[in-house]
Formats: structure tokens, C-alpha cells, sequence
């Protein structure tokens, strides 16, 4: 079946959300995130393009940007040619790093502009990540409450509608809308909390160490988290091994 056709946005903005393949994590610690802000940075430098949000997730991020001088797909196309370049040698690691292409909605309507920036900014806070919004490290959050990093994030657009009181008020309210096709779910234990349960039971770092593990000692592992009470889908996402082996190794 032919790929559908992206819908073109005659504002150039547009809500971006790009996931790991397999849902697997790929951005692992602070320097992983980092290197993606990097490369973004860099990137918008040489294609001219506009941040007006973002938040890494860990097995998946969200932007608001709009497009200039360069179409998407080869916007996205450089960047995340240079970061799975990078993240393969950093983890020793070969192969794809995202599923399929990245999603894209154009954003038309200032509404649903506003509407999308809380909803990328509330991510945290609804994965159970964080209690509030400024806490999460790797957002645009704080770029529009503190005026940091305005050099990469295009605070002018927004905060020329709306105030920082505005923007902490608005950002307050419940927003039960869905964008794309994520959906932000508390989970048993918060990723943070998963994650350092899976480093102290195998010893692996990181989800490329736990994938290089011998069969038997992964699968006996793997049943040792379930038993730590992570979800199925939780190992999924955060080792990079398919659900399908997650659940025949708990039975």
C-alpha cells in the first residue's frame, strides 16, 4: 500500500512527533539529549527553520516547527541522519534507530497552536515523569517561563500573544485532546524509576547493552523485572526486545 501523502500546512508550522523503532528508548541519558538539542540547533542554522516547542520523551519527542526555507522531510531527514550516526557509534550499534517516517499535523489555527504547545509541554507530567512542567529538563517549557535558550527556541511568536502568566495559567488547565497518535499514560513505575530497575538487575547501562545479552540470561532477566513490577510493554520500550519475547518469557 502507497504511503498517504503528508498534508501541507499554509502557515509552514507544524506539530512533528517522531518515535523510536519498536518504541525502544533512544535517547538514553543526558548526553543522548543533548546531542539531539545539538544537532536540531545546528541544523536550524543551515535550513532556516523555526522552533516554537519541544519535548524528548525518551522513546519518543514532540516539536512545533515551522518551515522556511527547507521542506520537512529534508529537514528531518538531516537530523536524524546525523543523530543515528552518532548514537550507532556511541552504542556500537547498526541498523535503523526510528519507526517509519516522522508524523507531522500542520498546524492552521492559532487555538489549536496553543493547543499542541501544552500538550507537548504536559507530556512529562502525564507519563508520571514530573509533578510539574518546569521540573522536566528537556522541554521548552522553562525557554518560555525563563527566557532560557532563546536561541534555539523562537519564544518572540508566542509570547508576543501571550504573557508568562498567561502561558503558566494556560498551561495549568487539563487538556484532554489527542494529537497524532501518542497517548501519554502513567505507568506502574514511572520510565525513571524503570530504568534504574533494569540497570541495577542486569547491569546494563542501556537498552543496546541488554539487546548484546546472551538468550538465556536476557530471558531470565527479563522475567526478574516482570517480577519487579514493570509492564510488559514498559521492558518493550525500554530494552528495545520485541513484546512478543517479553511475554513468552513470563509464561
Amino acid at each position: 500500500m502507497p504511503r498517504r501523502a503528508r498534508l501541507l500546512s499554509s502557515t509552514g508550522i507544524y506539530h512533528i512527533m517522531l518515535r523510536g523503532i519498536n518504541q525502544q528508548q533512544f535517547l538514553e541519558d543526558r548526553e543522548d539529549n543533548e546531542k539531539f538539542i545539538e544537532i536540531v540547533k545546528e541544523c536550524k542554522k543551515k535550513c532556516g527553520y523555526k522552533i516554537y516547542a519541544y519535548c524528548l520523551m525518551g522513546n519518543h519527542l514532540h516539536l512545533i516547527i515551522k518551515v522556511e526555507n527547507e521542506p520537512l522531510e529534508k529537514i528531518f531527514k538531516r537530523i536524524c541522519g546525523r543523530f543515528v550516526y552518532w548514537y550507532n557509534a556511541k552504542y556500537q550499534r547498526v541498523g535503523h534507530l526510528f519507526q517509519d517516517r516522522f508524523k507531522s499535523e500542520p498546524i492552521e489555527e492559532q487555538g489549536y497552536f496553543f493547543r499542541a504547545l501544552r500538550y507537548i509541554h504536559q507530556n512529562p507530567v502525564k507519563a508520571g515523569l514530573v509533578k510539574e512542567a518546569g521540573e522536566y529538563p528537556y522541554s521548552s517549557y522553562n525557554c518560555y517561563i525563563e527566557a532560557k535558550d532563546n536561541q534555539f527556541v523562537d519564544v518572540d511568536f508566542v509570547l508576543n500573544m501571550m504573557c508568562k502568566e498567561q502561558l503558566v495559567k494556560y498551561h495549568s488547565e487539563t487538556d484532554e485532546d489527542k494529537y497524532l497518535d501518542i497517548t501519554e499514560r502513567p505507568f506502574r513505575l514511572t520510565d525513571e524509576r524503570a530504568k534504574e530497575v533494569i540497570r541495577k538487575v542486569s547491569k546494563c547501562k542501556n537498552a543496546s547493552e541488554f539487546q548484546l545479552l546472551e538468550i538465556k540470561e536476557r530471558n531470565s532477566y527479563i522475567r526478574k523485572l516482570r517480577k519487579e513490577g514493570l509492564s510488559i510493554r514498559q521492558i518493550s520500550r525500554l530494552t528495545g526486545i520485541s513484546k512478543g519475547i517479553v511475554e513468552r518469557c513470563g509464561k
